[in-house]
């Protein structure tokens, strides 16, 4: 009697990163006969779009994050990790753990996002925090408490000055969203709290190097953003080149004028983006090449050239659209593009183990929307019928909804739901918060 043949071992997948392409990725082969393992440096999945909430106190963080444990309970071919990837055996196919640790791979979708880019000016993250993560959010978040705390002692008016002076660097969605809501924080939370200051008088200024707000949205709403911002009591000042940040504030180099002073002790960088270090890492393992900001190039399948069994997606990937009968068009970074990506890397690795050709990525743009403050927003909706467009109290109520529709779990949404009602009536914040031993300002 013939012995039985052993069972062979099912493809292994390795998902590096789990941010929204990570995420969708594992979530598209819950039914493959496949192995996954997520690996990630963090335990949990952030909803970015909303994490500006967090740092400006709008919002708990377990209102924008869910464990990447607790999201994978149910779909048995997942098996989630904490660690960090500090390098890939493209020839082994392995990689690496800063831990020393190693994980074996047939098929590899690297996701592993963005970091903030200060332009070769590295010194300047000590003191213009960047917001990518969780502890970027509680870090803004005690600066701008704790400025507002250290001008309540402040005896010297122009040090008070500055303690009042608030300065958000990058006119994109981020510094937008973040400067507006700021000034809302000023006009309307804190008033009637603090009894040596006027937490209304607080300066924001929203710089950007561009000539204009917004630049991916089109003209007539980067202008209706504008003018939300100044009626908000945002000064917006566009041709504005940062050249210089210190800890007492930075200096400004305008398109038109003479450099400036602007004296400030709270300073939020929204301004560049650049890629994981790991993509380097990758391209230099696989012979890829990367493009300026450290992005890796892929082919139109999302994988590398002369290496199908990784894909890269997300911030990491230097993607193009292939819409049949159009030229090849840049993939924006937004979260779309990134789900998008994951959905198609995991199918072409579903192809390739049938034997079939991969397919090419393909982007649908379904538009681009940004809030302003409470009634204020812009949003630039892709539709078949050609663009939709709109601002004002609408978009803002649209820019509700969506985000709320897209958050990770219903206990999120409905947490989200009562937190953004709550302050729709009182104007409240209650999670102006930080940890003891950090309650104190930075040094006066």
């Amino acid at each position: 009697m013939p012995e039985p043949q052993a069972q062979a071992a099912r493809p292994r997948v390795l998902i590096v990163g789990c941010g929204f392409g990570g995420l969708e990725a594992a979530r598209a082969l819950r039914h493959a006969e496949v192995d996954v393992t997520l690996v990630d440096r963090a335990n949990h999945h952030l909803f970015q779009p909303l994490l500006y909430q967090v740092a400006t106190a709008g919002l708990s963080a377990p209102a924008i994050a869910a464990p990447v444990r607790y999201l994978f309970r149910r779909q048995r071919n997942v098996t989630t990790l904490m660690g960090e990837v500090t390098g890939i055996d493209a020839a082994q196919r392995v990689a690496q753990l800063a831990d020393g640790g190693r994980l074996p791979y047939d098929h590899l979708i690297v996701a592993a996002g963005a970091t903030h880019s200060y332009f070769g000016r590295d010194e300047w993250a000590a003191h213009a925090p960047g917001l990518k993560t969780l502890d970027d959010a509680f870090e803004i978040r005690r600066r701008i408490l704790g400025a507002f705390e250290a001008a309540e002692c402040e005896e010297d008016e122009a040090r008070r000055a500055a303690w009042l002076t608030f300065v958000v660097i990058g006119g994109g969605p981020t510094g937008v969203e973040m400067a507006g809501t700021l000034a809302e924080i000023a006009r309307h939370t804190l008033p009637g709290e603090f009894r040596r200051i006027d937490p209304a008088s607080a300066r924001i200024v929203l710089l950007e190097g561009t000539s204009r707000v917004l630049q991916a949205m089109p003209e007539t709403l980067s202008e209706s953003a504008r003018a939300q911002l100044q009626r908000l009591g945002v000064e917006v000042r566009t041709g504005a080149r940062v050249t210089a940040i210190d800890a007492q504030g930075l200096d400004v180099q305008p398109a038109d004028g003479e450099a400036y002073r602007l004296a400030s002790r709270c300073v939020v960088w929204a301004a560049g983006v650049a890629a994981s270090p790991l993509g380097r890492q990758l391209a230099a393992a696989t012979g890829a090449e990367v493009d300026r900001a450290g992005r890796v190039i892929v082919q139109p399948d999302l994988s590398l050239p002369g290496h199908p069994e990784i894909s890269v997606i997300g911030d990491l990937a230097a993607a193009q659209s292939h819409a049949p009968g159009q030229p090849p068009k840049p993939v924006p970074g937004v979260s779309p593009g990134a789900k998008q990506m994951g959905r198609v890397a995991a199918a072409n690795i579903l192809r390739r183990l049938r034997g079939e050709p991969a397919q090419a990525f393909r982007y649908r743009d379904y538009g681009n929307l940004a809030t302003i403050g409470r009634h204020s927003a812009v949003v630039d909706l892709a539709t078949p019928a050609g663009p939709v467009r709109f601002s004002g109290l609408l978009a803002w109520q649209f820019w509700l909804f969506a985000h709320i529709w897209f958050l990770i779990g219903f206990r999120n949404r409905l947490v989200v739901l009562i937190d953004w009602a709550w302050a729709y009536w009182s104007f409240d914040r209650y999670a102006r918060v930080v940890a003891p031993g950090r309650a104190q300002p930075p040094t006066r």
